[in-house]
C-alpha cells in the first residue's frame, strides 16, 4: 500500500477562535491544505471525507455543512462520526480500490462553542453503569491510570515528565498554545482533577480544523517530489467501559497489529511517534500498545526527548497544542507530516483515541 500526503493545512489551534465559525475555520484550512498540495478541488479532487460528530456540533446531520467548506459542493463527500484517523482509513480505501486518485480528509473541534461539554461526555456514558454522577467526566481515565501505574510501577513524577516534555517541546510549535516550561515539582504539587491526574496532566480542549490531501502513487509523484507515504494504516476497537481491559490500551494493540503487518514494518527502530496524550498515562499506556519495549524506562533514560533514540511528540502532542475533538488524529498526522519533511526521520507512527470513555483507536505508519 501506498497513498501520498501532498498537502496539509490547519487554523486555530487556539483555546477560542471567535473571528470564525466552525465552517469558515474549514475553509481556511482547506485554502491552506490546496495551495500546499497545489491542487484545485473543483477539478482534481474526486471524493472528499469529513470526520465530525452532531453532539460537537450541537446539530442535526451536521455532515451536510461538510461540502461548502472543502471545495465539495455537488461532489462525493461521506462523513466519518470517529475519530479521524478512521477517516484516513476510508480515504485510503477510496485510493486503493481505484474509486479516487485524490481524496481530501477534513476534521474539525470548536469545543468553546460548547456550553455543556460535560453533560455532552457524561452522555456518552452507558446509561446503566456509565452516567454515575460522578464529580466529573474524567472518572474513567482515573481508575485506567491507577490500573497503569499498578502494573507498571510507573509514578506520579513519570506522569509528570511526560508533561514537562511534551509541554516544552510545544515552545517552538506555532501551534503550541498551552505549551510552557515546567518542573516536575510544579506538575506534581497541582490539585488532582481526579486522581492520580492533576490539571496538568489533562490536555486542554482547542479549537482547530485540519485538512490533509491523499493520492495515488502516480498522482502524488506528479504534484512533489517528496511525499510523504502511509505505508499502512488501522483501526481497533475493545469492548465497553465495564468488560474493557482498563490499564492496558488493547484498541490500540489491535489497531497496531493490522497497520504494522500491512506497512511490514517489523522493527521499532529510527521511528518517531506521534500519540495520543490526552493524558499524560495515556501517551506511556498507547506506547507500550506499539510494542515499545518498557516506555516508563525508555522515559526516565531520556530516550523519549525529541533528541532521543526514541522521540515520542517531538512538537508537543495534545498537551502542547490541544485536543481538539475527533479532529485530534490529524493533527498528530500533522505534526507527524511537518516533522517528516524536515528530514529528522524518514519512519513515524501516528496513534489515536477517541477519548473516555471510547475504547477506539487508529495507527498510520508513515515512511518518506
Amino acid at each position: 500500500m501506498r497513498v501520498g500526503i501532498i498537502g496539509v493545512g490547519w487554523y486555530g489551534f487556539t483555546p477560542s477562535t471567535p473571528e470564525l465559525s466552525f465552517r469558515e475555520m474549514v475553509f481556511e484550512a482547506a485554502l491552506r491544505a490546496y495551495e500546499d498540495a497545489h491542487v484545485n478541488p473543483r477539478r482534481d479532487v474526486d471524493t472528499f471525507v469529513s470526520c465530525q460528530e452532531d453532539f460537537w456540533e450541537g446539530i442535526s446531520i451536521s455532515g451536510e455543512f461538510a461540502p461548502d467548506p472543502i471545495g465539495g459542493t455537488l461532489r462525493p463527500v461521506m462523513t466519518v462520526p470517529g475519530d479521524s484517523v478512521q477517516a484516513i482509513m476510508h480515504a485510503v480505501m477510496h485510493i486503493e480500490s481505484g474509486i479516487s486518485k485524490v481524496t481530501v480528509v477534513e476534521s474539525h473541534a470548536k469545543p468553546s462553542d460548547i456550553i455543556t461539554m460535560e453533560k455532552i461526555m457524561e452522555f456518552a456514558y452507558d446509561p446503566l453503569y456509565g452516567r454515575i454522577g460522578a464529580r466529573n467526566f474524567h472518572f474513567l481515565a482515573g481508575l485506567d491510570a491507577v490500573k497503569f501505574m499498578e502494573r507498571t510501577k510507573a509514578t506520579k513524577e513519570d506522569l509528570a515528565e511526560v508533561v514537562v516534555k511534551n509541554k516544552r517541546n510545544g515552545l517552538k510549535n506555532p501551534r503550541g498554545s498551552y505549551s510552557s516550561s515546567l518542573s516536575i515539582e510544579e506538575v506534581v504539587e497541582q490539585p488532582y482533577v481526579v486522581y492520580p491526574l492533576t490539571s496538568l496532566d489533562i490536555s486542554p480542549f482547542t479549537d482547530a480544523a485540519v485538512v490533509i490531501v491523499l493520492a495515488n502513487e502516480e498522482v502524488a509523484r506528479k504534484y512533489t517530489d517528496d511525499p510523504i507515504w502511509i505505508t499502512g494504516v488501522g483501526v481497533g476497537y475493545d469492548s465497553t467501559m465495564e468488560l474493557s481491559d482498563l490499564g492496558r490500551s488493547t484498541y490500540l494493540r489491535l489497531a497496531a497489529d493490522k497497520a504494522f503487518k500491512i506497512a511490514r514494518l517489523h522493527r521499532l527502530e529510527n521511528v518517531a511517534f506521534f500519540v495520543d496524550d490526552t493524558y499524560s498515562y495515556k501517551e506511556l499506556q498507547h506506547l507500550e500498545a506499539l510494542k515499545v519495549q518498557d516506555p516508563v524506562k525508555k522515559l526516565r533514560e531520556g530516550e523519549l526527548y525529541a533528541d532521543g533514540k526514541t522521540p515520542v511528540n517531538p512538537l508537543g502532542g495534545h498537551l502542547s497544542e490541544g485536543r481538539p475533538l475527533d479532529a485530534s488524529g490529524l493533527a498528530l498526522l500533522l505534526d507527524a507530516v511537518e516533522f517528516m519533511r524536515r528530514g529528522e526521520f524518514d519512519k513515524a507512527v501516528v496513534a489515536s483515541w477517541r477519548g473516555v470513555p471510547s475504547f477506539t483507536g487508529g495507527v498510520a505508519v508513515l515512511e518518506r
